[in-house]
């Protein structure tokens, strides 16, 4: 019969607490990468230019519909081959990554822009505001306070995604928890602490995203 052992992990907790940070400041890097990147493909997907939706419909679809592991090896490794610039593999994760989420978050943006009622949008225009402007100052306002739930949704997702990095040797939770794992000779262990470090970190943030799905259910 196994018998756990946790002790012998003590001595591993830098370790540990060093690729908590790494993977805390991955995912806040890609978020805000992956924000930028969706709002812009979103905003395509409302243009009235069709280069500019084929254009960001392609992209959404390319990243939304390949698995996240295949994405990363081959910006990893096919990406230098086809343009000759080498990528050192924090920046094929980091980016792979944002790529990533910007897909999905560009179809949360598009929905919240569309669930707003057009006759806000025509009676700006009417007022002789450009679109820009009413998108700016009317649409967008109404829209953000619709997508903060479903943004942060994909947001707590990236933070579970970025485990993936793993396989590119980036010093996340993970890695760090293998190098453990091959020091040790107890991976029973290792990875039960690292699933109880992904939950400790993560219920909080689905508490807030409860939350602020019933207060915007409170204000309709």
């Amino acid at each position: 019969m196994y018998t756990w052992d946790f002790n012998i992990l003590w001595s591993y907790r830098w370790l540990f607490l060093n690729g908590t940070l790494m993977t805390i400041a991955i995912t806040a890097g890609v978020i805000i990468l992956g924000l930028l990147l969706g709002l812009l493909a979103g905003l395509m997907q409302l243009s009235r230019n069709p280069i500019l939706r084929w254009i960001s419909w392609a992209y959404i679809e390319i990243f939304r519909c390949t698995p996240l592991l295949v994405q990363l090896l081959w910006f990893y490794y096919a990406l230098p081959v086809l343009t000759g610039v080498e990528l050192s593999a924090m920046t094929a994760a980091v980016m792979t990554l944002s790529l990533y989420g910007g897909s999905f978050y560009a179809e949360v943006i598009r929905g919240g822009v569309i669930a707003i009622d057009p006759g806000q949008s025509e009676a700006g225009l009417a007022l002789g505001m450009t679109p820009a402007k009413v998108m700016k100052r009317i649409v967008l306002p109404q829209a953000i306070k619709q997508m903060i739930p479903p943004l942060m949704n994909q947001s707590i997702i990236q933070f579970k995604n970025t485990s993936l990095v793993s396989v590119l040797a980036v010093p996340d939770l993970l890695y760090q928890g293998q190098v453990i794992t091959m020091d040790t000779f107890r991976p029973l262990e290792v990875y039960t602490v690292i699933a109880v470090i992904y939950f400790v970190v993560l219920v909080p943030l689905t508490a807030i995203v409860k939350r602020s799905e019933k207060k915007l259910q409170r204000s309709h």
